[in-house]
């Protein structure tokens, strides 16, 4: 069962409840220490993930959205690339008062998402198809599948050819310097050849792997380090901070 950041259609009433808390619950049970990027002032962890279980697996993916010039949210710079539709159908105004959650929602969608670009993967029984080249191979096919259908020249539809040449392999993972966690140093791998895409990753128990995944348009703004992430005080949503100004 897997479940993605919120996508809300149809029409909410004002007071409609932000699924977000319920989300927020839903990670706190995952069975261990949940990563993400080390704070940093270019990402903003508005607590969008996705949550992933089946038999003895679990897996929690962060998205965070990017500011290229954090120091000034207003900058033009900081927009996503969106075509006129997509800008048309974000502008448009609701015949109906809208929740505060969702509002803000619609907010972010002008600005770049690094879409499940943080993974903690869990399994009750480590074996095999559990280690770490292969949990990082998963990762980056899952973005390049689901992101970069256009720029791979993959059909449409939500599955990918299942040998495309295109799709980055274990083969392709080679050790890395090591990585921050949490403030330590910890061997990592990567895979470094796609030119779409920079994936590393980590193995932070023998249950557990850490694995990032980033478009390389965007690796200039982002510090590759990082730490057990907090989540939001119980009840509240989530965190963030003003989208502008």
């Amino acid at each position: 069962m897997a479940t993605a950041p919120m996508h809300v259609t149809g029409y909410l009433p004002e007071d409609a409840p932000n699924p977000r808390i319920a989300q927020a619950e839903r990670v706190r049970a995952f069975p261990g220490p949940v990563m993400g990027l080390a704070p940093q002032p270019a990402l903003d962890d508005v607590h969008l993930e996705s949550i992933e279980s089946s038999d003895g697996y679990r897996a929690v993916s962060i998205s965070y959205t990017l500011w290229r010039n954090p120091a000034d949210h207003s900058d033009p710079v900081n927009l996503a690339d969106l075509d006129p539709k997509q800008l048309r159908a974000l502008e448009q105004p609701s015949p109906h008062p809208r929740p505060t959650w969702l509002l803000e929602l619609v907010e972010r969608m002008h600005y770049p998402l690094l879409w499940e670009a943080v993974r903690t993967s869990w399994h009750e029984t480590p074996s095999e198809r559990t280690a770490p080249p292969l949990l990082l191979a998963a990762h980056t096919r899952h973005i390049l599948t689901n992101r970069f259908r256009r720029e791979m020249g993959l059909p449409s539809g939500p599955i990918a050819p299942a040998r495309s040449p295109l799709l980055s392999g274990e083969r392709a993972v080679r050790a890395r310097p090591p990585v921050e966690v949490d403030g330590s140093p910890r061997p990592a791998l990567e895979i470094d050849t796609d030119p779409l895409v920079y994936a590393l990753s980590v193995e932070l128990s023998p249950r557990s792997t850490l694995s990032a995944v980033i478009p390389r348009s965007e690796l200039p703004h982002v510090t590759l380090a990082f730490a057990t992430r907090t989540p939001p005080a119980r009840g509240s949503g989530a965190a963030h901070r003003a989208v502008a100004g």
